[in-house]
């Protein structure tokens, strides 16, 4: 049987869901780790249904940590695989909640950080029809080399834009994985941006709060929201 996912979730301020924004947690925590940063988005998105679930697999070492695949090593192929793996659960659970709502993917952002990140990227890249945006903090793109199967596209035939978000100092997912990741998107012609957040280590700050929620508005076309930077 096909693991199940869930995880806490904050309902529309309007009553009625328009948009539907997926938040998928790191490596070792869990869908409460991140369901803050939806509190934090909601005045600025009152149709948005956010929920952030718990990874289907227990992570070693971490007694409530929950984890998206095995991360013994930073072997390449390990990664691959596990994020292969771990599709097969965030797609039938994305499908399932648009549905619920009587939305498509138009309507749908995915949202991750570190491990999570890895996830929307690949996920994201991959859905039957393009998502309104993947944003991604202090992530990467997993096995790069096989973009080619990154073909989600929208009604107009375009890829999914994506929004690139990491610390200057982060020391578990190095800066130039960014970078690295920013330029085989650019070789894949999907719409890349990234941000750079000086002296943040592997984390989220207010800027990048702020940033992703612009970048959302734009992708749900919606009027950039004026949102002051939080410190």
């Amino acid at each position: 049987m096909a693991a199940q996912l869930d995880g806490p979730r904050i309902a529309p301020l309007s009553g009625q869901a328009r948009q539907l924004i997926v938040i998928l947690h790191g490596y070792g925590a869990n869908g409460d780790d991140l369901i803050e940063i939806g509190r934090q988005w909601q005045p600025l998105f009152p149709d948005a249904a956010f929920v952030a679930p718990d990874a289907h697999e227990p992570c070693p070492g971490a007694p409530n940590g929950r984890q998206w695949f095995t991360l013994t090593d930073r072997n390449p192929h390990e990664r691959w695989s596990g994020a292969c793996s771990a599709q097969t659960v965030i797609d039938p659970f994305i499908d399932g909640e648009l549905n619920s709502a009587g939305l498509d993917d138009s309507n749908l952002a995915i949202v991750g950080f570190s491990q999570g990140a890895m996830l929307a990227l690949h996920v994201g890249l991959r859905r039957r029809q393009a998502p309104a945006a993947i944003l991604a903090y202090s992530g990467v793109l997993v096995a790069p080399e096989n973009l080619a199967g990154a073909t989600a596209r929208n009604a107009a035939g375009e890829p999914p834009p994506v929004l690139l978000i990491h610390g200057h100092q982060d020391d578990v997912v190095p800066v130039q994985g960014m970078f690295a990741s920013a330029n085989h998107l650019a070789e894949a012609e999907i719409p890349c941006q990234w941000h750079l957040a000086p002296g943040l280590g592997h984390g989220i700050d207010g800027e990048g709060i702020r940033q992703g929620a612009c970048f959302l508005a734009r992708g749900f076309g919606m009027r950039t929201p004026d949102v002051p930077a939080r410190r």
